[in-house]
């Protein structure tokens, strides 16, 4: 290490053994807050010190991004920050930020005035280390620090290859094979989801889309035959009632409401047979199963779906196909696990495969109008055309007729053997508008952060709803508890998060990369069904840490502090070592790995080039000659003395 000198002062190396033993003893994790807020100490001498017991300890830390949080645990842990050069290389530019203590959303926390007071002695240490390897990196895109050029002992807050289950393309296509790795099925957790930037797949959604349209057609029937639902408001809308039992097949025509012929059940009832044979793989023999209507037919029930359910349409007859639609709605409740949160609107949400933070998603439910949205027209990129369709869910748990979902985090420290923490705190965000399906506006349907900062809260919203749209679980939990669910969350909630962020590594487990001494802070996003069932929507890397709300402040300060605790303690043995509120959730037998992958195999050599070898010429052609003549000669008296031989028998 280079000597630093500064006013006259000695450099490190310069300090005798004795001295740096004795400054270095003196200079405990106990004082050393001491020595920093006594003004008669030596900054440069205290420096060095600390910077020296750095080094050889290995506790130098390389932060690329605004990370206050972690940046001031580090520095009082006893690490030394060894900072990047300014712009350097990243594409978002986030090591330019990641030098300063002081950014805005921190300026009037203790985390900032920690940072003044000691800022110039760790600018001090930050020189003095320049020239040292890095024993931590903690940075926000993973592609910031290549992990390839790591040492097996430097530690990274990001694996590498995880798109299977980061990217919303890649948990779309990959969950689909959970039942390889585990005894689950993925539609009991995850809405079903298409890529439909891939023709196969797009033509799986078209299918998908028209089948949920075909049962939501049996269920308005099932649904006026109750008296609620959209068949209800259809009546109230009407002056006369549109279909009377006892008048059987009579449709008066009498009010404005536009009148559907009864062979649209037929046609829906059809369609939802066909599927369950499809379930049920009954349909094996079957050739093309989507010819069970011409594509004339599709766009027919599908236009009248749209009336129906959209437009307040009414079927004639109606009553007299209840019985038929509801033995069928039964059969398919018991097949599909998602039946109770299609509803029957046919809400699809769209959202580009690669992206976060809520952009460019929508909500459709017009199937053309999706289709259009997702063509490749005029996009340059391969990602700007990976579009995913996933089943939107119409029936959430709202709370003071609200919206809202779950951000809960995990930490993942190794790969094999696969490792889990699940933390024990998570949060709440709400939209800002009441809910409503009848308006697919961003503003109530999408509870991310970074979408509804930019919306007002509407006038009448339930005075008991927090006004920065933020609940800490313990504050759900006591929600929950006023209504009569205390036990919900520990016995439903929780378990249910749990199986699905176990059940997703385990099928992301094969084709994540698995570095040792590297580790990663998810963030996955929940949403309940009525029943409090969680559903799993998508699982973020880098999950945001910016304090946005009072609850998030708190909550993500303290995640920040107990992932590294986890992390710098799991050396540690013991049951009692400190990790914070994160608990281990899984934690597997190490598996036996095959020392190469089928993509590894190649084959080394020279090939062998096969030349056209030219035949030897006959040099003496008389002798060849003779030796034809006298086999000629030989074979011909054989004969004839077989001929007089059989003449002789023969007589």
């Amino acid at each position: 290490m280079n000597q630093i000198h500064a006013k006259g002062k000695p450099g490190l190396l310069a300090l005798s053994d004795e001295e740096r033993s004795e400054d270095e003893n003196r200079t405990t994790p106990t004082n050393r807050q001491e020595l920093l807020s006594t003004p008669k100490q030596d900054k440069y001498k205290l420096a060095r010190i600390l910077a020296k017991k750095a080094i050889k300890e290995k506790k130098i830390f390389t932060i690329c991004g605004s990370y206050p949080v972690v940046r001031a645990i580090l520095r009082k842990k006893g690490w030394v920050e060894k900072r990047l050069p300014l712009r350097s290389g990243l594409q978002d530019g986030t090591a330019d930020q990641s030098y300063s203590c002081h950014e805005n959303a921190w300026k009037n926390g203790k985390v900032s005035q920690q940072c003044e007071k000691i800022d110039d002695i760790h600018d001090l240490m930050s020189r003095m280390v320049k020239n040292e390897e890095a024993s931590l990196f903690w940075t926000v895109r993973k592609d910031a620090i290549n992990c390839h050029d790591l040492h097996c002992d430097q530690m990274l807050n990001h694996f590498a290859k995880t798109g299977s289950f980061t990217t919303k393309i890649g948990l779309c296509l990959n969950l689909r094979n959970l039942p390889w790795y585990a005894q689950a099925n993925p539609h009991t957790f995850f809405p079903r989801c298409y890529g439909i930037c891939m023709e196969d797949e797009k033509q799986d959604f078209i299918e998908d889309f028209r089948n949920t349209a075909a049962s939501g057609i049996l269920k308005w029937v099932v649904n006026l035959n109750a008296g609620s639902g959209v068949a209800q408001k259809a009546e109230e809308k009407s002056s006369t009632t549109d279909v009377h039992p006892e008048k059987g097949s009579e449709c008066y025509n009498e009010t404005k409401v536009k009148q559907l012929p009864g062979k649209l059940v037929d046609m829906a009832c059809l369609v939802c047979e066909t599927y369950l044979e499809q379930r049920q793989h009954k349909d094996i023999d079957r050739i093309d199963c989507s010819s069970i209507l011409s594509e004339d037919n599709w766009n027919e029930l599908l236009n009248h779906y749209y009336s129906l359910v959209h437009e307040g349409a009414v079927i004639c007859n109606a009553y007299s196909y209840v019985s038929q639609c509801q033995a069928i709605l039964s059969k398919i409740m018991s097949a599909n696990p998602q039946q109770a949160i299609d509803g029957n609107r046919n809400i699809w949400i769209i959202k580009p495969g690669a992206k976060s933070r809520g952009r460019d998603i929508v909500c459709k439910d017009r199937l053309d109008d999706i289709l259009r949205l997702v063509e490749v027209t005029g996009r340059s990129s391969v990602k700007e055309n990976e579009w995913v369709a996933q089943k939107y869910i119409e029936t959430p748990l709202l709370i003071y007729n609200t919206k809202f979902d779950i951000r809960q985090w995990f930490l993942v420290t190794d790969w094999n053997p696969l490792t889990i923490w699940f933390y024990k705190e998570s949060y709440l965000r709400f939209s800002t508008q009441h809910f409503s399906l009848d308006d697919l506006d961003s503003s109530i349907h999408l509870c991310n952060n970074s979408i509804q900062k930019h919306y007002q809260n509407a006038s009448n919203r339930h005075i008991l709803l927090p006004c920065h749209n933020m609940w800490s679980s313990t504050k759900f939990q006591e929600y929950l508890e006023k209504k009569g669910h205390g036990t919900v969350w520990q016995n439903l909630i929780c378990p249910s998060m749990k199986k699905a962020i176990v059940y997703t590594m385990k099928m992301a487990q094969e084709s994540v990369e698995p570095r040792k001494n590297s580790f990663e802070l998810y963030g996955a996003d929940f949403i309940l069904g009525q029943d409090f069932k969680p559903w799993l929507i998508e699982i973020n890397t880098s999950p945001t840490m910016f304090p946005s709300t009072p609850v998030t402040e708190e909550l993500c300060t303290q995640v920040q502090e107990d992932t590294i605790k986890v992390v710098l303690n799991s050396k540690k043995m013991g049951k009692n070592k400190d990790t914070g509120k994160f608990e281990l959730l899984w934690k597997e037998a190490p598996l036996d790995l095959p020392p190469f992958t089928v993509t590894d195999l190649l084959i080394e050599g020279v090939g062998i080039k096969k030349t056209a070898q030219k035949a030897t010429p006959f040099v003496n052609v008389d002798f060849i000659a003779s030796r034809i003549t006298q086999d000629m000669t030989k074979n011909s008296s054989t004969n004839y003395q077989k001929r007089e031989e059989s003449m002789v028998e023969l007589e």
